[in-house]
């Protein structure tokens, strides 16, 4: 299958320029130097970096030099440290994965779609130039499958704007259910030779977000080992609200691991290798609630699959925002665990 070269091995820089309080102090103080230093020492080739329009936009729409600058201070050390650099538009005005952020009617209305395409263009104009180290990803976490026909327009439109300004940047796009795998079957052939097909993956969820407290139902004491029987992942699945579009509906195997990652893949790593693109998971990680050696047998698991097949891949998320590999709950187990990102 086609390789996302550059971009093998990534972590995310989650809740820097995301998901965050937008404050100057979170800006200069969450990620530093040493932060891309420690990921280029763990022997990583780039990392992903969510933004909210919120960073380069003010409430105008007026685009702010400030927030540029964070960008472009953040590949100036990707740089230093030899790091490839993946721009993700985590949420746009009028959408957003999370709905807490209380955005809305992006997929109905051509102005925040036109919202959505001059703020690309922007983007492509400032730094489409570090095509050979930087690359694009246009949207996080399409929800609703009902949106799928319509993302695909709006993606396509979005790339051939974004093409008209630098045609050698590669763009990452992903679908719906919030990036799964299942989706990739659903998404537009490849524009061109510089698409790739984007996924995240958080399976066994019940094991990944144990106790998580975003999840609607989920309990927050429920503590779950890796691996185990499917059965029994499924068991405390279909508790939660969210059971309506478990994977557990087509696995076949017995055991949650190695091989349940294999099957799980199997179509999409199909679907790539028909239309000769490259796949990529963005997101992929476990809660600090989970213990740490069953934290260190799933990474090991899902890198197997990873590896065989060639796909790229970024760790969610490298400090903080409950899945913090370098905090120090993972300190017993960080140095196995780098071995299998």
């Amino acid at each position: 299958m086609k390789k996302f070269v550059g971009y093998e091995k990534g972590i995310n820089f989650g809740g820097w320029f995301s998901q965050c309080d937008y404050s100057k102090d979170r800006f200069d103080n969450f990620i530093t130097e040493k932060d891309f230093e420690k990921v280029s020492g763990w022997g990583l080739d780039h990392v992903r970096i969510p933004i909210d329009y919120n960073l380069v936009e003010d409430d105008n729409g007026d685009y702010l030099e400030s927030g540029i600058a964070y960008i472009q201070n953040a590949i100036d050390l990707c740089g230093k440290y030899n790091l490839n650099m993946i721009l993700d538009v985590h949420k746009t005005l009028g959408f957003s994965f999370d709905f807490g952020e209380n955005e809305e009617g992006f997929f109905d209305s051509e102005k925040l779609q036109e919202h959505f395409y001059k703020l690309w263009e922007m983007l492509a104009g400032k730094f489409g130039k570090y095509h050979e180290r930087v690359a694009f990803e246009l949207l996080n976490e399409v929800t609703d499958s009902a949106f799928s026909d319509k993302w695909n327009e709006i993606a396509l439109n979005c790339i051939k704007r974004i093409r008209a300004i630098c045609p050698d940047i590669y763009i990452l796009v992903g679908g719906y259910w919030n990036n799964s795998i299942e989706s990739v079957k659903d998404l537009a052939m490849p524009y061109d030779d510089k698409i790739v097909y984007n996924f995240h993956c958080y399976e066994p969820l019940i094991f990944t977000h144990q106790g998580a407290y975003w999840i609607p139902d989920m309990p927050s004491d429920l503590r779950l080992s890796y691996p185990d029987t499917v059965e029994n992942y499924k068991k405390e699945h279909v508790k939660i609200a969210t059971s309506s579009h478990s994977v557990y509906n087509y696995i076949t195997k017995e055991m949650a691991d190695a091989a349940f990652f294999e099957e799980l893949f199997a179509e999409a790593v199909k679907i790539a290798e028909e239309r000769n693109v490259a796949l990529y998971c963005g997101e992929y990680g476990v809660i600090n609630l989970a213990d740490t050696e069953s934290t260190l047998k799933w990474f090991k698991d899902i890198n197997s699959v990873f590896v065989k097949y060639g796909i790229g891949r970024a760790a969610w998320s490298y400090k903080e925002m409950d899945f913090g590999l370098s905090d120090d709950h993972m300190k017993p187990v960080i140095d196995e665990v780098v071995k299998y990102l």
